[in-house]
């Protein structure tokens, strides 16, 4: 029922589907397809990114393994491109692999076998937080600028580059200075998600410190708690406009 009243509220949003297996990509197009989504397939890297220039998609569920040009690489030349948000699926179990699919900019992993109906959940969970928020005001602290509004992020007037979930982590940070939060609050408020693989939130810690720390090798603005959490650390600078967390 929620994703049938989103479908009638909102344009259709574009997700491109890459996957070599055929079944994979018809069951999972199926069911974007049935919750309101406009969708592209491709089978292979080079497709991919050829529909993706033809027809900017809004999100990307984009297989690891692909034939020719794997998953890793296509989401590297998409992101050179512009931002897009990617959601990576992959058949292996192994964290190097998962932890590699964030590392390149993808906002979140779905692992096979996996639910269709869970990974409709995480699209819409990932659009959701990629929409402006046009009553949230400017963030500030430590040389660093926010407008959630337009989603741009700045380190002393030089804009950043940052992924979905990176903004919105940065921005959770910046609405909460000097508190201190586990990778299990962070989840929650962040991701949205009351599980999950908590690796995802160490990797993006550790992006965004070399987004925004002078040296990552040693940050002093997101703070590592030992054996509880990370703590923004920074005076914060805010416009008076009420922002909502």
């Amino acid at each position: 029922m929620e994703q049938q009243q989103y479908a009638q509220t909102r344009p259709r949003p574009r997700v491109l589907v890459v996957d070599d297996d055929p079944t994979v990509a018809e069951v999972v197009s199926g069911y974007l397809d049935r919750a309101g989504y406009l969708v592209d397939r491709a089978a292979d890297g080079p497709d991919a990114l050829a529909r993706a220039a033809a027809h900017r998609p809004d999100l990307v569920v984009l297989d690891l393994m692909l034939p020719g040009m794997d998953g890793l690489e296509v989401c590297r030349r998409m992101r050179g491109r512009g931002p897009v948000p990617v959601i990576m699926l992959t058949a292996r179990g192994d964290e190097d692999d998962r932890i590699l699919g964030l590392e390149v900019g993808a906002d979140d992993y779905v692992t096979k076998p996996f639910s269709p109906r869970e990974l409709v959940l995480r699209v819409e969970s990932v659009l959701r937080r990629s929409r402006p928020a046009p009553q949230a005001g400017h963030l500030g602290a430590a040389g660093l600028s926010l407008d959630p509004a337009a989603r741009r992020a700045l380190k002393d007037s030089t804009e950043l580059a940052l992924t979905i979930r990176e903004f919105d982590l940065l921005a959770f940070f910046l609405r909460h200075p000097g508190r201190v939060f586990s990778r299990e609050d962070l989840m929650r408020e962040v991701w949205g998600w009351d599980f999950g693989d908590l690796s995802t939130v160490t990797v993006h810690v550790r992006r965004l410190r070399g987004k925004v720390e002078d040296d990552p090798a040693r940050p002093r603005l997101i703070q590592t708690v030992w054996g509880v959490g990370y703590r923004f650390d920074g005076s914060p600078e805010s416009d008076g406009s009420p922002t909502e967390v």
